[in-house]
C-alpha cells in the first residue's frame, strides 16, 4: 500500500495491490487500484500520487469486498506487516466491514531472523540480494510482486536454517479502537514539588482526584489544566496533592497517598487555591540544560543486581584496552552459546562481547561460531548447525580464541556497535537533530510456556509518566500523539518505535522494558537481544545481548535520554524480581487504570 501518512488511525490508503500465492509459491491472482482518500494525499515526493491522479479513483469501501475475498483464509504477508495490517483494519472499520485476517507474516521480521549479509533490510536491498527484479519502487503492484519473490527466497533460507516462522495472530479488533482520539497536551511546566501546608498551588504541580465531588470531575480537571496544573489519574511519590472529600477513603489513590505522605486537601480548598496559582518554570526553559547522569528508577523492590555500570562509549574494532593489549579477537564474529546453566551461558555471552564479538540468541545466517557448554549437544538446533558446518568450540575457546580465523563471507560492511550492559552511544545528528524515528527491537528464543511483552514508558524529569497513556504496552500500543508505538513482528520479537523529533520538551527519557507473563523468569527465557536502528528497515546502529539473572520477571532493556541537545541510547540490562504491575507503578502508572475498558 501507499498511504497519505504513517499513522493508521489518522491517515488513508492511496493505492493498494494484492497478490495471492499458493502453498508451492506460485502466483494465483492479483489486484491493484488507486484510491480516492477524500483528503490531502500527503508526501507526493515519496509516492508520486497527486490529488489529480487520484481524482475519479474508487473509494476504499468500494473495493473492500474484493480485497476481503482475496484475504479470506490466507496469511497476510507484508514488509513491516503491522503497518499494512493496521491501515487495512482502520479502512475496513470505516467501511463497516470485517477484516478477514487471522494471521500475518512480516518479511522484515522474517529476514531479521534469517540475518542475510545485507547493508539494511529495505525491500530493494533484499530484492537485490535474493535476485528478485524490481521495476518501479513505490508502485504498489510492482512492490507486491517483488515482495512475493522475497517471500519465496526468505522461506527457503528459513527452512535451510530450520527457523520457526514469525507468524502473528490477529485477533478480532473492536471498531471503537479505530476511532481517532485527540492527543492529550502534556503539561508545559516542571513539577515544583508538593503542596506546602497552607501554601499556594503552582503551575506544574501534579494533582490527583479521588471519590465523589460536588463539581463534576470534568470541570475540575478542565479548570485545573487551564491554569497550568498537571492532572494525573494515579498517585505516586511525585504527586503534589490529592483532592478528596473523603480523607478516610480506602480508595487505591488514598491508600497510596497515605503511604507516600502526599498532602490531602478537600474540593472546597482546591477550588479556592485555583484562583491564585503561582507561575511555574516551563519545560522549554530547561529542555537543553545539561542533564544529570541517568539513574536507575526508585522502584518498590530491591533489584537483584548491583547498580548498572557507569556509561562508557564502545571502542572500535582493532583498538586496544587501557593496558595496551589487543582485546577484540572476536571482532566481526557472531557467536551462539548453547547449553549450560543460565548463569554459565550468561557469563559466556558476556565474555564474547568483552572479546569484541556479538552474542547471538538464535541461529541465523550471520552466526560464525557456536560455543557448546554442558548439555549443548542436546539442543534441537545442533543437527542443523552441524549440517551448516559452523565451527564448534567448548568453553575453553573463550579463554583465548586466537585461532578464530576470518569471520567469513557473512560479515557485514557496516556492523553495528556492540554495546555491553550499561554501554551508551550518542545518536547521530547529521542535520543538527537525530533521525525522526528510532526503532528498538527486542528478540529472544521462541518460548513454548510463556510470553514476553515489550513495553515503554515516556518519562518526565522526575522519571514519572505525565499521564497513563504514556505507558505503551499490548493493551495500549500507541501514545495519543503517535510518538511512541509498540510493533509486533512475531512471537519472539517486538519493537518500540520512537519519534524523537516530535516528543514534547517535558519528555526527558523513554524507557524500554520486557516483562514475562506468568510464573516463568528470564532464567527460563535466556538472553534478550536488542538492536537500534534509525528506521524500520535501516541498518542497526547498535546492538546488545542482555542477560538478567535467574529469578527476574521484568527487565529494563534500553533507554533514550536527553543529554543537553543530544539524545543518547543506553543498553541497560537491569532485572527485577517483581512483575509488570510493580514496574509500572514505580513510574507512576497503575495498570488497572491504564488498561482500556472492556
Amino acid at each position: 500500500m501507499e498511504t497519505s501518512g504513517l499513522i493508521a488511525r489518522r491517515d488513508r490508503v492511496l493505492s493498494v495491490a494484492v497478490v495471492t500465492v499458493s502453498p508451492d509459491g506460485e502466483q494465483t491472482g492479483e489486484f491493484s487500484t488507486l484510491l480516492n482518500p477524500g483528503c490531502d494525499p500527503g508526501p507526493v515526493h515519496v509516492h508520486g500520487l497527486t490529488a489529480e491522479r487520484l481524482q475519479g479513483a474508487p473509494t476504499f469501501d468500494q473495493v473492500a469486498g474484493r480485497i476481503g475475498a482475496m484475504l479470506q483464509d490466507r496469511v497476510l504477508v507484508a514488509h513491516n506487516a503491522q503497518f499494512d495490517y493496521d491501515f487495512l483494519a482502520h479502512e475496513f472499520a470505516r467501511a463497516r466491514l470485517w477484516l478477514p485476517v487471522s494471521q500475518r507474516l512480516c518479511t522484515l521480521a522474517l529476514n531479521r531472523q534469517v540475518d542475510p549479509p545485507t547493508d539494511d533490510m529495505k525491500l530493494g536491498t533484499l530484492a537485490a540480494h535474493y535476485g528478485v527484479p524490481q521495476l518501479h519502487a513505490h508502485d504498489a503492484l510492482d512492490d507486491t510482486r517483488v515482495l512475493a519473490g522475497i517471500l519465496r527466497a526468505s522461506l527457503r533460507e528459513a527452512a535451510r536454517l530450520d527457523l520457526p516462522l514469525p507468524l502473528v495472530s490477529c485477533p478480532p479488533r473492536q471498531e471503537s479502537q479505530f476511532t481517532p482520539q485527540p492527543p492529550k497536551t502534556p503539561c508545559a511546566y516542571r513539577n515544583p514539588g508538593r503542596l506546602a501546608p497552607g501554601g499556594p498551588l503552582a503551575q506544574g504541580m501534579k494533582i490527583a482526584i479521588t471519590g465523589e465531588t460536588a463539581t463534576s470531575r470534568a470541570e475540575l480537571v478542565g479548570r485545573a489544566v487551564a491554569v497550568g496544573l498537571n492532572m494525573m489519574t494515579t498517585v505516586s511519590r511525585h504527586t503534589s496533592a490529592l483532592v478528596t472529600n473523603e480523607p478516610s477513603s480506602e480508595s487505591t489513590k488514598a491508600r497510596r497517598a497515605a503511604a507516600e505522605g502526599v498532602p490531602v486537601i478537600d474540593e472546597h480548598t482546591f477550588l479556592r487555591l485555583l484562583s491564585d496559582v503561582r507561575t511555574g518554570t516551563s519545560h522549554e526553559a530547561t529542555a537543553f540544560a545539561v542533564a544529570t547522569p541517568p539513574k536507575t528508577p526508585d522502584l518498590l523492590t530491591t533489584p537483584s543486581h548491583a547498580a548498572v555500570p557507569a556509561p562508557r562509549r564502545p571502542r572500535a574494532a582493532g583498538t586496544v584496552s587501557p593496558d595496551g593489549a589487543p582485546d577484540r579477537p572476536l571482532a566481526g564474529r557472531r557467536v551462539l552459546v548453547l547449553g549450560g546453566a543460565h548463569t554459565e551461558a550468561a557469563a559466556a555471552r558476556t565474555r564474547v562481547v568483552a572479546l569484541g564479538g556479538s552474542a547471538a540468541v538464535n541461529l541465523s545466517a550471520g552466526v560464525t561460531d557456536v560455543v557448546l557448554l554442558a548439555g549443548g549437544e542436546n539442543d534441537r538446533r545442533i543437527r542443523r548447525i552441524t549440517a551448516l558446518e559452523l565451527p564448534l568450540h567448548d568453553e575453553h575457546w573463550l579463554t583465548a580464541p586466537t585461532a578464530a580465523g576470518p569471520a567469513g563471507p557473512t560479515t557485514r560492511p557496516q556492523a553495528p556497535h556492540v554495546l555491553p550492559r550499561g554501554g551508551v552511544i550518542d545518536l547521530p545528528m547529521p542535520h543538527g537533530s537525530p533521525a525522526p524515528e528510532w526503532y528498538v527491537t527486542g528478540s529472544w528464543s521462541p518460548q513454548a510456556d510463556c510470553e514476553v511483552d515489550v513495553v515503554a514508558f515516556i518519562l518526565d524529569e522526575d522519571e514519572q509518566v505525565t499521564f497513563d497513556e504514556d505507558f505503551i504496552f499490548y493493551g495500549v500500543p500507541e501514545s495519543p500523539a503517535g510518538t511512541v508505538r509498540l510493533l509486533t513482528g512475531g512471537p519472539a520479537e517486538q519493537t518500540i518505535a520512537v519519534d524523537l523529533a516530535s516528543l514534547p520538551p517535558a519528555t526527558r527519557k523513554i524507557v524500554v522494558a520486557a516483562a514475562i507473563d506468568g510464573a516463568a523468569t528470564f532464567g527460563n527465557v535466556g538472553a534478550i537481544q536488542i538492536s537500534t536502528a534509525p528506521g524500520s528497515s535501516a541498518a542497526p546502529l547498535a546492538s546488545a545481548t542482555l542477560d538478567a539473572a535467574t529469578t527476574e520477571r521484568t527487565m529494563l532493556l534500553a533507554e533514550f535520554y536527553r543529554r543537553g541537545p543530544v539524545w543518547r541510547l543506553r543498553a541497560v540490562g537491569q532485572g527485577y524480581d517483581h512483575g509488570l504491575d510493580d514496574l509500572a507503578r514505580g513510574y507512576g502508572v497503575d495498570i488497572a487504570d491504564a488498561a482500556p475498558a472492556g
